[in-house]
C-alpha cells in the first residue's frame, strides 16, 4: 500500500509533466492559432509533428528532473499478440463505422477522383478496385513507418510515462477517464483555432471527438497496463491515425451531410468506440497490479 508520502510524490511527478507538456505546446498552439492550420514549419506537416512530440518531450525531461528512470517508460515489445491486436483494433472499429455510413448512403463508397489520384501517384493504369486494393496494402504497412514516427512522439508521454503514473494512484476506470480528459485538452487548441477538425460545427467536433478520446483510452490503457510496453500505444495510435484519415475518410465520397458521420469529429467513430471500450473495460480484472504493469 503507498503511504501519503509516496501518493504526494507521483502527484507531483504527474504535475511536472502536464505543465511541461504545457509549456512545450504553447507556442506551437500559437503559431497553429496563427496561421489557422496545422501545416507549415519546415514543411507541410511541420506543426503536426512538433505539437506530437511535445509530450514525449515533456515525458523524458520529467524522468531527468524527477529522477525517474528512463527505462520504466515501456520501451520493451512484451508479448507479440498485443502489438498485433494494437494494430488491428483501430482497423475493425474503423472499418465498422465507414461500412455503416457507406451502406447507409451517410457517405459514398468510393471517391473517384481520390482513387484516380491515387493511380496517378503510382503511375498505374489498374481498374478502380485494384487500385484500392493496392493503396490499402500499401498504405497500411509501408505507412506505418511514417504514422508510427509521429505517434510515438505522443505515447512516449501519454503511454510511456503518464498512464503508468496515474495508474499507480487511480483504478483502470478512473486512469482511463484521467487519461480521456488530458489527451482531449490537448487537442482542443487544435480543433478550436487551427483546422483539425471536419469543417462542420465546432461543437459537434468537440463533443464527438472528447467521446471517442475518452472511449479510447480504456483500450489504450487496457494495453498498456496489460502489455508493460508503450508500444501497444504507439501502433494503435499510429494505425487509428493511419486507416481514419489516409484511408478511409478519403475514400468517402460527402453525399450532403457526410461530415457529420466521418472522421474524428462526426457521429460515427465515437460510437464505436464507445462499444469497443465496454468491451475493454469489462476485461479491467484481467490487468495486473499496476506496480506490475508499470516494469
Amino acid at each position: 500500500m503507498k503511504t501519503a508520502s509516496d501518493k504526494a510524490a507521483i502527484r507531483k511527478n504527474i504535475a511536472t509533466y502536464l505543465v511541461l507538456t504545457t509549456l512545450f505546446c504553447l507556442p506551437i498552439y500559437y503559431l497553429c492559432a496563427r496561421k489557422g492550420s496545422l501545416s507549415g514549419g519546415y514543411s507541410p506537416a511541420g506543426y503536426a509533428l512538433m505539437v506530437m512530440w511535445c509530450p514525449g518531450l515533456a515525458g523524458l525531461l520529467t524522468c531527468r528532473l524527477r529522477g525517474i528512470p528512463i527505462a520504466s517508460l515501456g520501451w520493451k515489445w512484451g508479448q507479440t499478440k498485443y502489438q498485433l491486436w494494437s494494430y488491428l483494433i483501430p482497423i475493425l472499429y474503423a472499418l465498422a463505422t465507414y461500412l455503416v455510413i457507406w451502406i447507409s448512403g451517410k457517405g459514398g463508397f468510393y471517391n473517384h477522383e481520390f482513387v484516380a489520384k491515387v493511380a496517378q501517384g503510382f503511375g498505374l493504369t489498374l481498374p478502380d478496385g485494384v487500385m484500392i486494393f493496392l493503396f490499402t496494402l500499401l498504405a497500411g504497412t509501408f505507412g506505418m513507418a511514417r504514422s508510427l514516427s509521429s505517434a510515438l512522439g505522443e505515447e512516449i508521454g501519454w503511454r510511456g510515462f503518464l498512464t503508468p503514473q496515474l495508474a499507480k494512484i487511480n483504478s483502470y476506470t478512473g486512469t482511463s477517464l484521467w487519461m480521456g480528459l488530458i489527451w482531449s485538452l490537448y487537442h482542443y487548441p487544435l480543433l478550436l483555432f487551427s483546422d483539425y477538425n471536419s469543417g462542420g460545427p465546432k461543437w459537434l467536433a468537440l463533443v464527438c471527438f472528447t467521446v471517442m478520446v475518452v472511449s479510447s483510452c480504456f483500450i489504450f490503457t487496457w494495453m498498456r497496463l496489460k502489455s508493460g510496453s508503450l508500444w501497444t500505444g504507439a501502433i494503435l495510435h499510429a494505425s487509428h491515425n493511419l486507416f481514419i484519415q489516409v484511408i478511409f475518410t478519403p475514400l468517402t465520397v460527402d453525399t450532403g451531410n457526410t461530415k457529420f458521420y466521418i472522421d474524428e469529429f462526426g457521429i460515427g467513430l465515437p460510437i464505436a468506440t464507445v462499444i469497443t471500450a465496454y468491451i475493454f473495460w469489462r476485461k479491467r480484472k484481467e490487468l495486473p497490479e499496476p506496480e506490475e504493469a508499470n516494469t
